[in-house]
């Protein structure tokens, strides 16, 4: 894929996340690796109106090359692709639902959502609790390099989810079905609910 078509697809798939309320004002931010380095939301940029040619371009360091200053929040992103190689892409959002459990003091900070969906448990699997630190803190960053390299996707503790995949549509996607589990949790609080077991939950994994 070529530069200029990474560049788009950056775009639409952040008008796409801005349209559906995935997240609002200039929140969120979405990576993509490119044989240079990679492509990044810039800073105060609402993912609704994204220009592709000022996306930030960052070197394998995460040094700006050209186009606007990166996310304050770049730090989450090169961590997932310095701890996990076959990362394509990462996306990061403060989406409602997400950030509504991240802030429960019930949940297991090990394993956040219980395995509701096959499709949960397939495109996400288990969910660590990052503990809080204020937006912008590099202690975030090792904080989230504890658990990338055996999870793909985390959820940042009063703040939302952090999600690579092998490439943009991938973890796009499974971004998505945390958020739809994450409101399916919050809908089923206080019902008697029926979960998938460890046999079926194994059988997806495998």
């Amino acid at each position: 894929m070529s530069e200029a078509t990474e560049r788009e697809a950056i775009c639409a798939i952040g008008a796409s996340i801005f349209a559906r309320g995935l997240t609002s004002g200039s929140s969120g931010n979405i990576s993509v690796r490119t044989e240079e380095g990679w492509l990044m939301t810039p800073t105060n940029a609402s993912l609704g109106r994204l220009d592709p040619a000022r996306l930030s371009k960052l070197d394998p360091d995460g040094r700006l090359i050209s186009g606007d200053p990166p996310t304050k929040e770049s730090f989450l992103h090169r961590v997932m692709y310095e701890e996990r190689r076959d990362t394509g892409a990462v996306v990061h959002l403060h989406s409602m639902h997400s950030v509504a459990v991240s802030c429960l003091a019930e949940i297991d900070p090990a394993d956040v959502l219980p395995p509701i969906t096959a499709y949960y448990v397939m495109r996400v699997g288990r969910l660590p609790l990052v503990p809080y630190f204020r937006p912008g803190d590099l202690d975030l960053a090792e904080a989230v390099r504890g658990f990338a390299g055996k999870h793909h996707a985390v959820l940042l503790a009063n703040h939302g989810p952090v999600v690579a995949g092998s490439n943009l549509d991938a973890a796009v996607n499974a971004i998505e079905e945390l958020e739809e589990t994450a409101k399916l949790y919050l809908l089923l609080r206080g019902a008697k609910t029926r979960y998938l077991t460890t046999g079926q939950v194994k059988e997806l994994m495998q």
